[in-house]
């Protein structure tokens, strides 16, 4: 019979050394299974401001473009000198870039790649292919100027609609 060397098997302690890094890598790579499926269960939330929101009373604007929520909201607050009242989304109908109002000018400026619209909404220059969206506006209960984000219009054709423009 051939002498069976040390060298030709695993000793004892070999296979308790190597049985614990089994079960190390077996639980590690449970927990990252169980992490990854954690991460399903509870997927990132994204907080978005309301759609509705409340402006304010009409009294409170002075006729022209009104900015205050243009940073929070994403709207401006337009009141015309015959105390009609509209709202128009900041947002670029080219690239969704965010215009700002030149009041020496009368007009919002794209700083992205120039277009231009006037205090309507209206696009006049660049490569804006449409008007600014406007927003859904109306008295509360209370007196309080609401903004409906979630209705929205973009013919120019609708703008006088009663939905789209408040009368104070």
């Amino acid at each position: 019979m051939a002498e069976q060397n040390a060298s030709d098997g695993l000793t004892r302690r070999e296979f308790i050394n190597w049985f614990w890094v089994g079960w190390a890598t077996f639980g590690v790579a449970s927990g990252a299974i169980a992490t990854l499926f954690g991460r399903f269960l509870f997927p990132n939330v994204l907080f978005e401001a309301p759609s509705m929101f409340r402006a304010g009373k009409p009294d409170e604007y002075s006729v022209g473009v009104d900015e205050r929520f243009k940073d929070t909201q994403k709207v401006w607050i337009v009141k015309n000198a015959d105390n009609t009242m509209y709202v128009l989304s900041t947002v670029c109908t080219h690239l969704g870039c965010t215009p700002n109002w030149l009041s020496s000018e009368k007009k919002f400026k794209c700083p992205c790649h120039g277009s231009g619209f006037r205090p309507t909404g209206q696009n006049f220059e660049g490569p804006a292919p449409r008007p600014l969206e406007r927003y859904a506006v109306f008295l509360d209960t209370m007196g309080m100027i609401k903004i409906d984000k979630s209705k929205t219009i973009r013919d120019p054709l609708k703008w006088n609609d009663p939905d789209y423009l408040l009368k104070v």
